[in-house]
């Protein structure tokens, strides 16, 4: 069910497609925004409920140091070779990270209109950047579903030079996702992020446009 006092847009797309960037220009627009994955980086801390049951699962050869952080590529290494496990730290994660966005859209659904740099807005904006969007089932309270997109091989070009990953490993990540088609199938908008930033910025925008003309329309 759709949010009355909330235009909601649910950003996804594949592993390093560059969603992020959208969602900073989103932000800049005068969008709020919510990462699921930092929200899940939260959730996962030292000390939370969440880091305790991922490590009674998993065992402690996952963590950086004794009692200390959750290490991303070891756990990682695990759940992406076997489809049993990832399902089995979902089910950890999962609902922490929905009772998180979900006071978000709370808070979001009692401020007022505000202001941007191109127009005024009647009510706010939120936006929902995650990479399980369609899946997890947000995307059913979404006004629109906005996919970013870029070729696989940047996808996995990007993977080693800006998280120090193994061709290997990038290539595991990327086919262990859903195709980049069956998301585009349910896109409201589909952002290319295969070029420059200038160009992805003109397609945030125009979209955008889109976007305070549908609240304001009558």
């Amino acid at each position: 069910m759709k949010h009355p006092n909330i235009y909601l847009i649910g950003l996804t797309g594949g592993i390093a497609c560059g969603k992020s960037t959208v969602l900073a220009m989103l932000a800049a627009l005068g969008a709020r925004t919510i990462d699921a994955d930092r929200v899940t980086h939260k959730v996962q801390q030292p000390g939370t409920p969440v880091y305790e049951q991922i490590v009674a699962a998993f065992g402690p050869k996952i963590l950086v140091s004794p009692k200390g952080m959750i290490d991303r590529r070891k756990l990682g290494a695990i759940v992406f070779n076997d489809p049993a496990r990832l399902q089995q730290l979902e089910r950890i994660v999962h609902p922490a990270v929905r009772a998180e966005i979900a006071r978000f859209l709370e808070d979001l659904g009692r401020a007022g209109g505000y202001g941007t740099r191109l127009r005024p807005i009647d009510r706010p904006v939120g936006v929902i950047d995650a990479i399980k969007l369609l899946e997890s089932g947000w995307a059913e309270q979404c006004d629109q579903i906005w996919v970013v997109t870029c070729p696989p091989e940047q996808q996995i070009e990007r993977l080693i030079s800006t998280r120090g990953m193994s061709e290997a490993e990038a290539r595991q990540r990327v086919a262990a996702q859903a195709p980049q088609e069956s998301r585009v199938r349910r896109a409201s908008v589909v952002i290319d992020n295969g070029g420059s930033q200038t160009a992805t910025r003109t397609q945030v925008e125009a979209a955008w446009q889109s976007v305070i003309t549908a609240i304001h329309r009558p």
